[in-house]
């Protein structure tokens, strides 16, 4: 039987554990319409330059950092939504830890 929905209270419970200097995700949801994933990076740490053929939704859960959206330079912190059409390119990078 296929599930009709997910409930999860709190994202950032359990915390997802992340080394030093590395990169961690968890992929929490996915099916053919759409992949949720929950991300944390240390501090200094990033995703180089990228685009994805899909829409990105992205949700600072904790942290501080920046993201360049197709040259536009944006700061995050806690609470920051953003969403991205696809194709578009995009960097990030931790200037705390951060979880998003």
């Amino acid at each position: 039987m296929e599930r009709s929905h997910i409930y999860i209270q709190n994202l950032n419970t359990p915390p997802l554990e992340t080394p030093k200097d590395s990169i961690v995700s968890k992929v929490i949801l996915k099916n053919d319409f759409l992949e949720v994933t929950l991300i944390a990076f240390d501090i200094e740490q990033g995703l180089s330059e990228h685009t994805s053929a899909f829409p990105v939704i992205i949700e600072i859960l904790e942290g501080e950092g920046s993201i360049i959206i197709d040259k536009k330079d944006v700061h995050l912190l806690k609470g920051t939504w953003i969403y991205i059409e696809p194709n578009l390119p995009h960097s990030l990078k931790a200037t705390t830890p951060l979880r998003c």
